[in-house]
């Protein structure tokens, strides 16, 4: 049986990573501010079909293969880190956008729509170290199925990082239009999801933690 502690620890870091800028939040954004909340709403349909390919591939014990082959695990981090420095790039290079700045986008089909938030998620680095690394180390091999425990606490996060998301998809507008009114925010948000990004990339690259068997 799983104890508070363990789902405490997975719902806070379910929504430091969900409140931190990222892939899946630059492409809800972006596709709210430009196609309307429902197409932002499918988008999230698909990063939530991106959560269950992670919560079913840990259940069965991908994890496994990472704590046998810890050279495949490295390559995962450091791929990860030079993705997260990437967008920290965009952001606050000299001509960069913001997330929440409102851009040009052609308009989207809802089939594409779903499968462009389900490819954003499953490439998304922050949700591969959630579900490979972060939370095998809340399962307690002693207290039940293991593949329970894993389930269960990957509903806590997918139900945080889902509520969060439909939240920011619903006030992205509002948020855009207050920014673009106010310049000098709106850079401001840049640097401070530039730095974020790249804190994260360095933190990634240099944690020596290695997953724990599921």
């Amino acid at each position: 049986m799983l104890t508070t502690s363990a789902m405490a620890g997975v719902g806070a870091i379910a929504l430091g990573m969900v409140l931190t800028p990222g892939p899946n939040m630059m492409y809800l954004v972006s596709r709210s501010i430009t196609q309307g909340r429902a197409a932002g709403l499918v988008s999230l349909a698909g990063v939530a079909a991106g959560f269950l390919v992670y919560l079913m591939a840990t259940t069965v014990g991908i994890t496994a293969l990472f704590v046998a082959v810890p050279q495949l695990y490295l390559a995962v981090k450091l791929a990860g880190a030079c993705y997260l420095l990437w967008l920290a790039w965009q952001a606050v290079r000299p001509g960069g956008f913001s997330v929440f700045e409102a851009r040009s986008l052609p308009h989207d089909s809802r089939r594409r729509l779903f499968t462009m938030g389900l490819l954003t998620n499953l490439l998304n680095p922050k949700i591969a170290i959630m579900y490979l690394a972060l939370i095998p180390q809340f399962i307690d091999v002693d207290a039940g199925a293991v593949w329970l425990q894993s389930l269960a606490l990957g509903g806590v996060q997918i139900a945080i990082a889902l509520t969060v998301n439909a939240l920011i998809v619903c006030g992205a507008a509002v948020i855009s239009s207050f920014l673009t009114q106010r310049p000098a925010w709106l850079r401001a948000q840049r640097w401070v999801m530039g730095t974020v990004l790249g804190g994260l990339a360095i933190n990634l690259a240099t944690d020596r933690a290695r997953p724990a068997m599921a």
